[in-house]
């Protein structure tokens, strides 16, 4: 790991729209810090391409602080790049040698549009989500947080899958480019607990009948998904999904 400032060359996909062909385009970035952020090394370049007259490079951000899911790309074939558990905006340039060669491409996905560059378009992501619903059961104040008990171990689990920021590195990352892992750990943060029975079984048909309208693809347990997830979601949830959903099946009320 050096700690001398880098010299890299940069492979950026340049796209202008959704409708436009792209291309990968070359860059010769000097002096760059090693206690940078990924995203930081893209200002830096960004304000080269400006003083050049040239239009910056499109990325989405906005906390950066590997919280809101807003960061994203595909980093030398690995979705936020080669650190497991992290976020693109968590990644340093530390992690990089001098001389090296990184490729920056978009999420690609039938459900993720490029917007322009690097960035797309993840509404999709959020469709399904307003296609599961919310609880109907009165949730009340501060103080009434324990007043349906709920069993530790249970109360882990849906913590565990409420972690999942909605990035799309999953959908990224999955051959067939399945956004199982998103939906599960969205579905599961609510399964798991009392307060999310009542509608469990309309919301698993929902959002599943939503992740196939917006295009997704099928999962095939490659595993790429928990692999590149930067909030390590377990697989287990994509087997909680499918017995939610076909228990869902078999109800009567859900048409």
């Amino acid at each position: 790991m050096s700690t001398q400032h880098l010299n890299l060359t940069l492979k950026v996909w340049r796209q202008k729209g959704p409708a436009d062909k792209g291309r990968f385009d070359t860059l010769q970035v000097r002096d760059i810090s090693p206690d940078m952020s990924f995203l930081e090394m893209l200002d830096v370049v960004n304000e080269q391409l400006t003083l050049e007259g040239k239009a910056p490079i499109a990325f989405d951000h906005d906390c950066r602080e590997g919280i809101c899911g807003m960061c994203g790309a595909v980093v030398n074939g690995r979705p936020h790049g080669a650190l497991k558990g992290t976020t693109l905006c968590q990644l340093h340039m530390r992690h990089f040698e001098n001389g090296d060669v990184i490729a920056i491409e978009p999420f690609r996905a039938m459900a993720f549009k490029v917007i322009k560059d690097l960035a797309v378009d993840r509404s999709a992501f959020d469709q399904i989500i307003q296609a599961g619903g919310y609880i109907s059961v009165n949730a009340g104040g501060a103080a009434d947080a324990n007043a349906i008990p709920v069993p530790q171990d249970r109360a882990e689990l849906a913590m565990d899958a409420a972690q999942c920021i909605g990035c799309g590195a999953c959908v990224a990352a999955c051959p067939n480019a399945s956004a199982m892992l998103f939906v599960s750990a969205k579905l599961s943060q609510m399964a798991l607990l009392p307060q999310g029975r009542p509608e469990a079984a309309r919301r698993a048909i929902a959002m599943v009948r939503a992740m196939d309208r917006m295009g997704f693809g099928n999962c095939s347990n490659e595993t790429e998904c928990e692999a590149e997830c930067p909030k390590e979601i377990n697989i287990t949830n994509i087997a909680r999904l499918n017995r939610e959903y076909f228990k869902a099946g078999f109800g009567s009320a859900v048409k």
